[in-house]
């Protein structure tokens, strides 16, 4: 199970929704400006106002997603990284002292 492949498709659907509600902000605008209850300088500044709130935002879904991910994964008792990385060290440790203890006995 690759865990930052999970977390770049849920950030990809993460910028997939951001990009859809600013297609859709600017459809808004444009309708608000047709049916003449904005002017087009008016929407444009609601519309990038909105934008950016979204741009920081995103910025703060990213680090709560891989703060959720990390969380879950530690729930369902997936060993991180380090761990598995720890545990092979330990690993080799173990066969080294094992060859080692063979090694004396054959001599």
């Amino acid at each position: 199970m690759d865990n930052n492949n999970w977390v770049q498709q849920l950030l990809m659907v993460g910028i997939g929704t951001t990009s859809l509600v600013a297609d859709k902000l600017k459809q808004v605008g444009d309708d608000l400006v047709k049916d003449g209850k904005l002017n087009p300088e008016q929407a444009k500044a609601v519309i990038d106002d909105i934008a950016q709130q979204l741009k920081s935002e995103q910025g703060n879904f990213e680090g709560n997603m891989q703060r959720q991910m990390r969380n879950m994964m530690q729930d369902l008792g997936v060993a991180r990284q380090s761990e598995v990385d720890e545990l092979r060290g330990r690993i080799d440790r173990l066969e080294r002292q094992i060859r080692d203890l063979e090694n004396k006995l054959w001599r």
